[in-house]
């Protein structure tokens, strides 16, 4: 029998009983459509899952007994990874974002370039965010992870590569002359800038090197943006994270 996982946005302790948020339950008792008694995995983002049952249950509401806690750190990558991708259209925005969680990057900066093709005011822009971090909740629920990545407030590429970080950053440039496996490894997490779907001005490039971006390369073919934020993050996992060890 499967046991779902259900995100709780608040946080939970082992032997509570409480009542899911409005979109659990409505996930429990109309898509799912489970019944009393029914085994059900929780977690909040503490990396934590909190295995209990159903006790309750309406259309509208429904009540969970947590019994027994179960720490689910390790299936956190050792390799902190914040991805800076510059918004792309459609939804391939929301499949980066996806994708990403599962392949276990701890954060998400959507950035607005020179060649951004999505223009959206302030207010719609929060509302994409808001849209993006359910996104992450749902991979993590399918994906098993525990700790939940952030999804930070639109900014500016200019604002975010500027910003104050011990980690390596990384800018991908089809024609650098290093590739992941030339990179020394990673003491303080990796910053990985992706750019738009017609990539960054050169202005922009030049910047970003001036701010100590090193550029790589993952091959000789120029990948489409969505396709090299997995790849780069896929590549990277397997030289210094969990993938494939």
């Amino acid at each position: 029998m499967r046991i779902p996982r259900i995100y709780h946005p608040e946080p939970l302790r082992d032997h509570d009983q409480i009542d899911l948020s409005d979109d659990g339950a409505g996930h429990v008792a109309r898509v799912l459509r489970l019944t009393t008694g029914h085994p059900i995995t929780l977690f909040c983002g503490d990396g934590y899952d909190y295995h209990g049952e159903i006790l309750e249950l309406t259309k509208r509401s429904v009540s969970v007994q947590i019994n027994t806690r179960e720490d689910q750190h390790h299936l956190e990558s050792p390799l902190n990874i914040h991805l800076g991708q510059v918004m792309s259209r459609g939804d391939k925005m929301d499949f980066t974002i996806q994708k990403s969680v599962e392949l276990g990057v701890i954060a998400i900066t959507p950035l607005l370039s020179e060649r951004c093709g999505v223009k959206l005011d302030e207010k719609r822009l929060e509302k994409k965010r808001q849209q993006w971090q359910k996104v992450v909740v749902s991979a993590c629920e399918q994906c098993g992870r525990a700790v939940v990545p952030i999804v930070h407030e639109v900014i500016s590429l200019e604002q975010w590569s500027a910003q104050p970080t011990p980690a390596l950053k990384l800018n991908l440039h089809p024609k650098a002359p290093y590739t992941i496996k030339s990179m020394p490894t990673p003491t303080h997490g990796i910053r990985l800038l992706i750019g738009p779907e017609g990539g960054l001005s050169d202005d922009e490039i030049n910047r970003c090197s001036i701010l100590a971006f090193s550029e790589i390369q993952l091959g000789p073919r120029i990948l489409r943006t969505e396709t090299a934020a997995l790849t780069a993050i896929s590549a990277l996992q397997c030289q210094f994270g969990d993938l494939a060890q």
